[in-house]
């Protein structure tokens, strides 16, 4: 990976390096349906929203 400069945050932002659920799981939505549209089966979905429950910890 190439070595970049350290992101600077805004002055009252607070940065605690993990994301909400509702974004990790708003991000993974499109996938899942382009995965449905494409492979054209619900097993696909769910072994989408699986990894993504597991990536949550859930």
């Amino acid at each position: 990976m190439a070595h970049t400069a350290p992101r600077r945050s805004t002055p009252g932002t607070r940065r605690t390096g993990r994301r909400h659920p509702a974004v990790a799981t708003l991000m993974a939505l499109p996938l899942a349906l382009l995965l449905l549209l494409v492979f054209d089966g619900w097993e696909t979905v769910a072994t989408q929203a699986s990894s993504v429950g597991a990536m949550l910890g859930r």
